[in-house]
């Protein structure tokens, strides 16, 4: 008999920002929060999944070397926002 395991997560929110570029369309997508963490789309239905994407992997590293998870914090300038959520399977 198989043994089952129940596998715990906890759900992240944060901002992220996305900038068209006017030439070629593509959205540029930052999360203040998370220094460095930028990706792209070349529409914003992908640009939101890359920043799920992105935003994992980001918060995956963090807890992999056991730093803690910044809190979510708004932009200031006056671009796209929109939030996307994670789930992280606790350590």
């Amino acid at each position: 008999m198989a043994r089952q395991e129940t596998i715990t997560a906890d759900e992240y929110t944060y901002t992220v920002v996305f900038e068209r570029d006017a030439a070629s369309g593509v959205y540029t997508v930052t999360v203040p929060a998370l220094p460095g963490c930028i990706t792209e789309g070349q529409n914003l239905a992908d640009a939101r999944a890359q920043a799920r994407k992105a935003v994992q992997g980001y918060l995956e590293s963090l807890q992999k070397d056991g730093l803690p998870l910044p809190a979510s914090e708004e932009p200031d300038n006056d671009v796209i926002r929109d939030q996307v959520s994670v789930k992280l399977v606790r350590a």
